[in-house]
Formats: C-alpha cells, structure tokens, sequence
C-alpha cells in the first residue's frame, strides 16, 4: 500500500453526470464500497451544500471521482468535466481528490439492479448512478490499496 494511503480510512465516491451524481462510500479497513445516494445536478453542477452535508457527516479522507473514458480507453468530453468536478472538489473541501477509470460501470450497475429486483426497470425513476459510484470506489480500492 503506498505510504501516502496508509493513513485513510473513509473515502466517498462520486460517479459524476450532467443531470444526476451517485454517491458511495467505502472503508479502507474492509476495501469494501456501497452506495450512499444520489444527488442531482444542474447541467453538471452539484448543489455544493448537499455535498458538503455529506462531507460533514461522513468525514472521509480523500474522494475518489469516476472518469468515463471511450471503452478504447481515450478521454471524452465527459472526462474534462468530470476532472473539472475533481479540482472543485479538491479546492472546496481540500482533500485529496483521485480520479478511477469508471468504464462500464453504469452497464455494471445496471446489470446488477436487474440481478437483484428481477425484471428490467425505468432507470430515470430508479437511478443507479448510487450504485456505479459503490462500484467505481470498489475498483479504486481494489487497485490502490491491495
């Protein structure tokens, strides 16, 4: 584990979108993420104090934000706004704040919604985006922590 995350144990994460954020939480201690909630966005842009009610409560030591990279593994235009969210967070609150590669996650997701309540679902009614971000956490654990 590199030195520098060795003293973390909280970490929210944040699968950023233009019209909705998920929300997650994970614990070092276990390298386990779940989902926490999922915020709404005005044309990308977060109600700042919804984030910083989380951020209070929860107390994490560093955030972890999902880059939605082309499956070919090139930046989209997704990408310079989800950094953009990355460095607001970061001048906001000042914690560290990490990037992951969140490639199929939603598709994970989605897969995952449907294994567990059994039938195909509105997603816009029930979002998943809660969910991607539980597990875009839970590949950034996996990966920098193992």
């Amino acid at each position: 584990m590199p030195e520098t995350l060795k003293s973390f144990k909280l970490l929210l994460g944040f699968d950023y979108g233009t019209k909705q954020i998920g929300v997650a939480v994970g614990q070092v201690l276990t390298l386990q993420a779940r989902p926490l909630t999922t915020l709404k966005a005005r044309d990308g842009i977060p109600n700042w104090e919804e984030i910083a009610a989380l951020i209070k409560e929860w107390q994490p030591d560093a955030l972890v934000v999902g880059l939605p990279l082309h499956m070919d593994g090139t930046t989209s235009d997704m990408c310079a706004r989800a950094e953009k969210f990355s460095r607001r967070l970061h001048g906001r609150f000042n914690l560290p704040v990490f990037t992951h590669d969140e490639r199929l996650t939603t598709y994970a997701a989605k897969g995952e919604y449907i294994r567990i309540h059994g039938a195909q679902v509105n997603y816009r009614e029930n979002p998943v985006d809660a969910l991607a971000a539980a597990l875009l956490l839970q590949g950034w654990l996996e990966q920098n922590l193992n």
